[in-house]
């Protein structure tokens, strides 16, 4: 910025101030770090200036001003030094959300100022901790509660869920204060059902409304993701989970033209379902005569109708797909946490909350076996991607798999060991202690009839089926055939000395099952042999 446009920015004439800060903002709107103001002072004395311009009640050209600030804002260097309450509450005012007076600033003022509240809270920590104790939060949530009387525009809804997504993610207090002091989760969830009548016609969603919904669906996150899944929520915050799922099942029934929304509206949907108690999951699925299966009273399309045992399973039909898509973007292993935790998360959720819901997941995931050919990892099934994740170096994922795959089965070991191969689900069994055969704790809750139905094509090759690699393996030749008897003891003797080599360097340790169903590491070689006999009677009963 040259001296002749500095000199009329900070001249106090609104005229000449105008047209300086135009310029400033053409020639600053693609800039983020305003070193030659910083070095200089120059960027303290804009800042204070500008805010003494908006203080001024005849000061006729706000828009330019807020727009200026915004951009200055973007450089955090001397932000927390500079900001005041007066200045920060000066904003709030403009934006509407300040003190509960009538806000007379024009829609356009109100979104620039919100705008520049945003980039302030991000980028200095004294702003957070600011709007602890200011009426910003009030204010939004004041707002939100009008959405329903008053006219705003998209631009101010849109950034009054930004504003508040900020300080809810930023400050761990905030969010408190939203959620508990001011209910902004029961009026957030209104503020969906809202957003979702007003389109109710055609269950069709503007690019611009789901943005909205988008913004509020992430506040809300924000207000849920303490909630323990061992937590029992208390009666009236049960309640508010319940109407929370029963909004979000609504909210799978409406399309949208533009596909990338719709699978943005769907992500942000799993996020939230992660922080939902599992006793809330029944939400999800509705009878098939349901009213509610319709989003407000509705008349369903045969596309949003799947039929399983009197339910409609059409949201978690979407789910699966949803799991099924995500597996198919994840192809480097450094997108496999982020795209596959959240959904796996929740279809295990929803198959724990009730045994209808595991009986139709397991429906389409683990359908009756026909092709055991090849292995479970291989082939572009669910239940092979599952498979295929469960010895990932990402362990999360695989433990989220192995579980989803577990409790689809039952908790049963054998019927694991039949879907995804012994050496797919050795970790799992480690893990849980099942190494063994022995038998998961809590399996006992599942029904006792079988849901297994096992194909023509498995049965002819049942026999065959290696237990190990989970899929047929034909039939191979004696590798010792031929041998003489030195022959095979000079083989076993260097088979020995590999693996004795592999343990002295650390790479393998000799383990046996402990009494706890788990690996444990034994001291010398003799101690598996104890184990032979155990061994021994323990396949006798089995066969």
């Amino acid at each position: 910025m040259d001296a002749d446009s500095l000199r009329c920015l900070l001249s106090g004439e609104y005229g000449l101030v105008e047209e300086a800060l135009i310029k400033f903002n053409k020639q600053n709107s693609q800039v983020f770090n305003f070193l030659h103001f910083t070095s200089t002072g120059q960027w303290v004395l804009i800042w204070n200036k500008l805010f003494a311009y908006l203080a001024d009640a005849g000061m006729p050209h706000r828009v330019a001003c807020l727009m200026a600030i915004k951009v200055l804002s973007r450089d955090k260097t001397y932000l927390n030094d500079t900001v005041t309450v007066e200045q920060l509450d000066t904003l709030l005012q403009l934006a509407g959300i300040g003190a509960p007076d009538a806000c007379e600033a024009t829609q356009e003022v109100q979104v620039e100022a919100l705008k520049c509240l945003s980039n302030m809270i991000f980028q200095s920590t004294k702003c957070q901790e600011m709007c602890l104790g200011n009426a910003s939060t009030e204010g939004i949530i004041r707002r939100v509660k009008m959405y329903k009387e008053a006219p705003y525009g998209y631009d101010i809804k849109y950034f009054d869920m930004k504003l508040l997504f900020l300080l809810t993610a930023i400050n761990c207090d905030i969010r408190a204060k939203v959620r508990d002091q001011l209910h902004g989760r029961v009026y957030l969830v209104e503020t969906l059902y809202l957003f979702m009548s007003q389109a109710a016609t055609f269950k069709e969603f503007s690019d611009k409304d789901l943005d909205l919904i988008n913004e509020v669906l992430k506040v809300l996150f924000n207000l849920t993701v303490y909630t323990s899944d061992n937590l029992v929520p208390e009666e009236e915050e049960a309640t508010q989970f319940h109407r929370l799922v029963s909004v979000l099942h609504d909210l799978f029934f409406y399309r949208t033209l533009n596909r990338d929304k719709i699978v943005s509206l769907h992500s942000n949907i799993v996020n939230l379902l992660t922080s939902v108690p599992v006793s809330c999951y029944v939400e999800l699925v509705t009878p098939l005569n349901a009213k509610c299966d319709s989003p407000l009273g509705q008349g369903d399309d045969a596309m949003t109708i799947v039929p399983f045992e009197g339910k409609n399973m059409y949201v978690l039909q979407l789910l699966v797909e949803f799991l099924r898509k995500n597996f198919q973007k994840a192809e480097k292993k450094s997108d496999q946490y982020e795209l596959l935790s959240p959904i796996l998360t929740v279809l295990i959720k929803a198959i724990r909350a009730d045994a209808i819901n595991r009986r139709y997941v397991r429906s389409v995931i683990l359908p009756p076996l026909r092709d055991v050919r090849d292995r479970p990892e291989i082939g572009k099934e669910l239940r092979n991607y599952l498979c295929s994740v469960l010895t990932s170096p990402c362990t999360q994922i695989a433990d989220l798999s192995a579980e989803l795959l577990f409790v689809l089965c039952k908790e049963n070991v054998g019927r694991m060991i039949k879907y995804t191969g012994y050496g797919n689900a050795a970790g799992l069994f480690a893990n849980r202690g099942l190494l063994g055969g022995r038998t998961a704790k809590g399996s006992e809750q599942y029904s006792s009839d079988s849901e297994d139905s096992d194909t023509e094509e498995y049965k002819q090759l049942q026999h065959a089926i290696n237990p190990v690699l989970g899929c047929y393996e034909p039939p191979k030749a004696n590798p010792l055939e031929g041998m003489s008897d030195e022959q095979k003891e000079y083989e076993a003797m260097e088979l020995v000395k590999l693996m004795d080599k592999l343990q002295r360097q650390g790479l393998i340790q000799p383990c046996k099952i402990g009494e706890d169903g788990r690996p444990q590491a034994v001291e010398h070689i003799m101690e598996l042999q104890e184990e032979i006999p155990e061994q021994q009677r323990d396949h006798k009963r089995k066969t």
